[in-house]
């Protein structure tokens, strides 16, 4: 498949840029997963949207103010040939680095920025020195390994000194306020450089009307990075190779998975997050099966923690996931092609022109859509 086939076009003023005063006045585009039907609707009526036996999985990570500004130390930077002035110049420009995941204690894979002009070896400071990170080891497209200087309390300083990384279609700094909108009401624990933005629209009183039908809900963690938001670079999409993200499901969620797979109730993931992670699982799981390690009577997916390299395309199965509440994504984008492989191609592009001309508002601060498993009568 060529990348082209996942475009559409967007006028920049549908881009959100704020979130909305309310989190739950954002409007919900339905799509009937096996018709392609639609139906313009709203978020806050979401727990009359489902059928009241559903389980609602959602990815309670929280985004952390892993955007960190600095300079370097120029103990390798020292540019030769330069008057003074130009050296100081050079070595004050300012570097902005994005910690995307944690691979030890101390040891974070970042996006760096100019990447370009960052060697191994060089020394990142922040925080008036108080900080220091070395550039272990160099990646393509920006891509660094750094270790930190201080290990102990490392988060608590990034908190101190951090900004929220929105992205960058936002055009505009963070502010305080984004502290709180750009994290979901039920973000708990991991570390995120990415909101799982389908649960920014969630209240705590639209998931009390959840749990009042009777709608079982269930959390899982992903810590959301590249393996979200990195683009797609070629134009074959089978060839992509998606960045790996760290996931954990606890036991009571592949439990309550395993008894409405039993009882034929749908599961409902509240964002690609916790499609990747739950699908993901289940390929992990599938192949224990084929390699005779796995127990009779075994969960349909794996618990615990892992990494999640699963990319999911047209062709790909879904093995666990019957319907998914996400936002709307951006052209040519991984998220694209695997909303495009869950309710097919020509609907979900079909389905974006509507939001285009119906003015939704668009992306991580903007307004969703429930893809269905339930029928609904023609739009």
């Amino acid at each position: 498949m060529k990348l082209e086939e996942f475009d559409f076009d967007l006028p920049a003023a549908q881009i959100a840029q704020r979130p909305l005063p309310e989190r739950d006045a954002s409007r919900l585009l339905l799509l009937e997963r096996r018709t392609g039907l639609w139906q313009d609707r709203w978020f806050r009526e979401l727990p009359e949207l489902l059928h009241g036996n559903e389980l609602v999985v959602l990815n309670n990570v929280r985004v952390h103010p892993v955007r960190l500004l600095g300079r370097r130390a120029g103990l390798r930077a020292q540019p030769t040939g330069l008057k003074n002035r130009a050296a100081r110049e050079f070595l004050s420009a300012p570097i902005e680095v994005l910690l995307v995941r944690e691979v030890e204690r101390g040891l974070w894979e970042a996006l760096v920025r100019p990447g370009r002009k960052i060697p191994i070896g060089e020394t990142l400071v922040f925080d008036d020195g108080g900080l220091t990170a070395l550039v272990e080891k160099r990646g393509e497209f920006g891509m660094r390994l750094l270790r930190f200087s201080v290990m102990d309390d490392l988060r608590s300083i990034f908190d101190r000194i951090g900004h929220i990384p929105l992205p960058p279609y936002i055009r505009r700094a963070d502010d305080p306020d984004d502290h709180l909108r750009y994290q979901t009401v039920f973000a708990r624990q991991g570390t995120a450089a990415a909101a799982p933005t389908a649960g920014l629209h969630f209240t705590p009183e639209v998931l009390s009307r959840l749990r009042a039908r009777g709608i079982e809900i269930g959390e899982l963690t992903l810590d959301v990075g590249l393996g979200t938001f990195a683009p797609i670079r070629g134009e074959e999409v089978e060839r992509h190779v998606i960045h790996k993200e760290r996931y954990e499901i606890p036991e009571e969620t592949a439990a309550a998975i395993e008894r409405a797979r039993r009882d034929g109730r749908p599961i409902v993931a509240v964002g690609t997050t916790v499609v990747r992670a739950l699908e993901d699982a289940a390929e992990k799981q599938a192949g224990r099966v084929r390699s005779a390690l796995s127990k009779p009577g075994e969960p349909v997916i794996a618990t615990g923690a892992a990494l999640a390299d699963i990319y999911l395309y047209p062709g790909r199965p879904f093995r666990v996931v019957d319907a998914m509440l996400t936002n709307f994504h951006l052209p040519r984008s991984s998220l694209l092609v695997m909303v495009a492989a869950f309710a097919g191609g020509e609907a979900i592009l079909a389905a974006y022109r509507h939001a285009v001309s119906a003015g939704y508002r668009f992306y991580s601060y903007g307004d969703c859509m429930l893809i269905s498993s339930r029928e609904w009568s023609a739009c």
